[in-house]
C-alpha cells in the first residue's frame, strides 16, 4: 500500500512537471519581424530606379498612381537612359512599344537634368507622345523648393522690438 502512495505521488508529479505549454512564445517572432522591418527600410530607399542627375527644383504637387511607371532619364550631356539603360533617341520608341505591349496609358516619367537643355528633354517627350503614350510627366525635385522657399518666407530676419 504505501509503495502505491509514492508511486502515484511520483506518477502525479512527473504529470504536473511535464505538461504540454498552452502559450506561444511570440519574442522570437517578433525579433524576426523588427530585423527584417529594418532591412527593408534600408534597402527600399537603395532600390529606387534612376541614373543620378540634378534635377530642378519646384513646389507642385506629387503625382499618385498605382501603376509602376517607367523612367526616362536625360542627364547633364543630353544621354537619354530607359529605366537604367541608356537609349538612342531612335530607339526609345521600339522598346517603349515592347516594354508596355502598346499600352497608350503606360505612366512615362521624364527626368531631365538641371543643366540640360530644354530643348533636349522636349525632344523626348515629343517622340514619346508622338508614339500615342498620353501619359507622360515631368520629374522634378520638389522637396527641396519646399524647403528653400520656407526658408526664404519663415527662417530669415527675425525683427527684435
Amino acid at each position: 500500500m504505501a509503495g502505491n502512495l509514492n508511486q502515484a505521488r511520483y506518477r502525479s508529479g512527473t504529470r504536473d512537471r511535464y505538461q504540454p505549454m498552452a502559450e506561444i512564445n511570440v519574442t522570437p517572432f517578433v525579433d524576426v519581424m523588427l530585423v527584417l522591418l529594418v532591412v527593408f527600410m534600408i534597402t527600399a530607399p537603395l532600390l529606387t530606379v534612376g541614373v543620378p542627375i540634378d534635377l530642378p527644383k519646384t513646389a507642385a504637387s506629387t503625382i499618385e498612381g498605382q501603376d509602376e511607371p517607367l523612367a526616362i532619364t536625360v542627364d547633364a550631356q543630353g544621354v537619354i537612359y530607359l529605366q537604367e539603360t541608356e537609349v538612342r533617341l531612335e530607339q526609345l520608341v521600339p522598346r517603349l512599344i515592347a516594354i508596355t505591349g502598346r499600352k497608350p496609358g503606360t505612366r512615362i516619367f521624364v527626368r531631365g537634368d538641371n543643366a540640360i537643355e530644354y530643348g533636349r528633354v522636349m525632344q523626348v517627350m515629343g517622340t514619346i507622345t508622338a508614339a500615342g503614350f498620353n501619359r507622360v510627366a515631368l520629374i522634378t525635385d520638389s522637396r527641396a523648393a519646399i524647403a528653400a522657399q520656407g526658408r526664404r518666407e519663415g527662417g530669415g530676419e527675425k525683427k527684435e522690438n
